[in-house]
C-alpha cells in the first residue's frame, strides 16, 4: 500500500496539462492545501481519449490523481462516472472490496482511507474534479 501511493507520489502517471482538452475542472482542499487541475480529451464516441492532471498535493492525492489517470484512459464517459461512483463507496466505507462487487483493481489500496476522514478528501479530490471537468463545472472545492 505505501509503496504504490510513495511511488506514485514521486513518479505520478500523466502528470502533465493538455492543450487544448474537452473539458478540465480546477479541484481544491482547503483542508490539506491540495489543489489540482483535471484535464480530459473526452471523443465524438464519448470515450476518455486522453486524461491528465496537475497540480500540488500530498502523497495521497497526488496518488490518486496518478492512479485514476491511468484507470481512466481508454473508457467511456459512462464508465468512468460509475468507477467514480464506486471509488467513492470505496473510500467512504460504504464499499468492501473484499465482498462486493467492483471494477476498481489497484484503487482497492485506498479502501481503509475511510478511517481517516481528513484523507477521504485527499483521496476523493482527483475524481470530484474529474467529475466536475466532464459536468462541465470549472472549479470544485472539498470541505
Amino acid at each position: 500500500y505505501q509503496q504504490m501511493i510513495l511511488s506514485h507520489n514521486k513518479n505520478p502517471k500523466n502528470f502533465r496539462e493538455i492543450d487544448c482538452p474537452t473539458h478540465h475542472a480546477d479541484g481544491h482542499n482547503p483542508l490539506c492545501g491540495d489543489n489540482l487541475t483535471v484535464y480530459l480529451i473526452l471523443n465524438k464516441e464519448n470515450v476518455i481519449e486522453d486524461i491528465s492532471f496537475q497540480g500540488s498535493g500530498c502523497a495521497i492525492s497526488k496518488s490518486a490523481a496518478s492512479m485514476m489517470t491511468e484507470k481512466l484512459k481508454g473508457i467511456s464517459e459512462v464508465e468512468a462516472l460509475g468507477l467514480f461512483e464506486q471509488y467513492h463507496q470505496l473510500v467512504t466505507g460504504k464499499l468492501k472490496p473484499e465482498t462486493d462487487e467492483h471494477d476498481l483493481g489497484k484503487l482497492t489500496i485506498f479502501s481503509g482511507i475511510w478511517e481517516y476522514p481528513a484523507r477521504v478528501k485527499c483521496a476523493s479530490l482527483s475524481w470530484h474534479t474529474m467529475k466536475a471537468a466532464l459536468d462541465q463545472q470549472a472549479e470544485i472545492t472539498t470541505e
